[in-house]
């Protein structure tokens, strides 16, 4: 018996013709014929957050007003990542890794194939060091699949729990670089609302595609 069923895929219409993302990569890419537009749907996208001491909250909270895209809380309960056609995923490195990380891993399935823009808060500037943490943190082909943009966050010593505080007074003992010893011994604030912008930027190039599905057939 033949059977056709609709798998949902994001795409974009440029022209008259249906472009599909490539594999490690979801800007546009080859034409393919077995696309049909959903009616008049553009893509919808959301922030999804994880945060510890509220920098990266605050970060998420920014680019959704910016975008008009809703915000949740990776922690909150009855939220499905699946819904979307992209993500804005906003979280913290903790010792050197994603905060997010978890919750990632769990919902792979879900992400597969979405475009996710990946945004990472911490005290590290964009650079090799803070490349090799996310990539220490997530999959490898899930990485490729995903836009990353540095955000530089806040970190305040009186605020800290009696581990992190100490852990971090360790790794200013051991840090060779004194400007990052400094930081983890004393503390920084690198909050700026304006270091968004990249962020809003893909987001609303994002918003402007069109949502469409690809149908497969089957025996």
């Amino acid at each position: 018996m033949h059977v056709s069923r609709e798998k949902p895929t994001l795409i974009d219409v440029r022209q008259g013709r249906l472009e599909r993302p490539a594999p490690q990569d979801w800007k546009p890419g080859a034409h393919h014929s077995r696309f049909t537009v959903v009616g008049d749907l553009t893509m919808k996208g959301a922030v999804f957050y994880a945060t510890k001491y509220g920098s990266t909250a605050e970060y998420a909270e920014w680019i959704g007003a910016e975008t008009g895209l809703p915000v949740f809380d990776v922690r909150s309960d009855g939220v499905d990542p699946e819904t979307y056609d992209f993500l804005i995923l906003a979280t913290p490195v903790i010792y050197y890794k994603l905060l997010i990380t978890d919750w990632v891993q769990r919902n792979l399935t879900k992400l597969d194939g979405k475009p996710i823009v990946m945004v990472t808060v911490s005290g590290a500037p964009p650079g090799p060091k803070l490349d090799a943490w996310v990539g220490d943190s997530l999959p490898a082909d899930f990485i490729a699949n995903a836009e990353h943009v540095a955000l530089r966050g806040r970190q305040v010593p009186a605020e800290l729990s009696w581990f992190d505080r100490a852990m971090l007074i360790i790794a200013a003992w051991k840090n060779p670089d004194p400007v990052a010893s400094d930081e983890e011994l004393n503390g920084f604030d690198y909050m700026d609302k304006d270091s968004i912008a990249p962020v809003v930027a893909l987001a609303n190039a994002l918003k402007g595609r069109t949502a469409v599905k690809e149908t497969e057939a089957a025996t």
